[in-house]
């Protein structure tokens, strides 16, 4: 039977005595197909899955949705018994920061300061800091996050390195929805309208994909988002980035090798991301993606 802790001392209470390995889901609630992806993963690999929902204050900066960000928790605990989820720990902010806002954050580095850590300043030490702290608590074998969200992925895998944090981290595809919108908790506040100038996204990526070399990807995928800027209601671009994924700088014209083609748009209030790993072949061939 699941259970539901909402305090370190009922979590490590509900951890204790269990055989075999651990897995861990991080979410901040408003659960979707995206995360049950997740927690699918872990139920595969693990003997034991503990999901969190922690809507985590320190991600969000002075402008953005933390007070409207959606919270769903009676609906997300039905998915998680449905998914056979062991333990999930959803804990109010006082029990992750008992102290209040910690005067000691995880510094994300140079690659924090890139994309989206350019147009979200502090968003990863926030991400880095309550991850580290979960890691702490919940003491997985494994974790799982979505690759959706490339570069928190690859600032976690560079920060359980740096700190020998004895964890593995598992990055899982993107899920998406039948017309290629990835799933996103913020998806529900698009207009229908809004949706259809939404999907520009994942065409942008997957007609980038289809392209040889580093300037065809980027001109393939700019063009689909130029277009979409006159539509109604606009979508507005705030980075398009072919990037190395090791470090997220953006690669030279005459690379070849892995990358990750991402961007970030706002339509209408709602700010969207997407990214798909891109291999570069440099030739009269196409250069391969996930996203179709």
């Amino acid at each position: 039977m699941m259970r539901v802790v909402r305090t370190r001392a009922e979590l490590e209470a509900a951890r204790a005595g269990r055989l075999g390995e651990v897995a861990v889901v991080m979410t901040m609630g408003a659960l979707h197909d995206g995360h049950l992806a997740l927690i699918q993963a872990a139920r595969q690999a693990a003997k034991t899955v503990i999901v969190t929902v922690f809507v985590n204050p320190l991600q969000f900066g002075p402008d953005e949705d933390f007070a409207r960000y959606p919270r769903s928790l009676d609906e997300d605990l039905k998915l998680c018994e449905a998914a056979d989820v062991d333990v999930v720990f959803a804990p109010p902010a006082e029990e992750v920061y008992p102290s209040g806002p910690p005067a000691v954050t995880v510094d994300p580095g140079p690659m924090g300061e890139l994309l989206e850590g350019a147009w979200r300043p502090g968003h990863f030490a926030g991400m880095l800091t309550v991850v580290n702290k979960l890691l702490h608590l919940t003491a997985p074998d494994i974790a799982f996050f979505g690759r959706k969200d490339a570069q928190q992925l690859a600032l976690i895998r560079r920060m359980v390195i740096d700190f020998d944090l004895p964890v593995e981290i598992v990055g899982v595809r993107t899920v998406r929805e039948p017309d290629g919108l990835a799933l996103s908790s913020r998806n529900r506040y698009l207009s229908p309208a809004g949706r259809q100038t939404a999907l520009a996204l994942s065409r942008a990526l997957a007609e980038g994909a289809t392209r040889p070399t580093a300037p065809a990807i980027r001109a393939a995928a700019r063009a689909v988002l130029d277009e979409a800027a006159s539509a109604e209601p606009p979508l507005v671009l705030d980075y398009l980035a072919l990037v190395d994924p090791d470090d997220f700088h953006e690669v030279p014209h005459d690379y070849t090798g892995n990358a990750i083609l991402a961007l970030a748009a706002r339509v209408g209030t709602t700010r969207l991301i997407d990214n798909t790993p891109i291999f570069i072949v440099n030739t009269g061939l196409t250069a391969t993606g996930e996203v179709k």
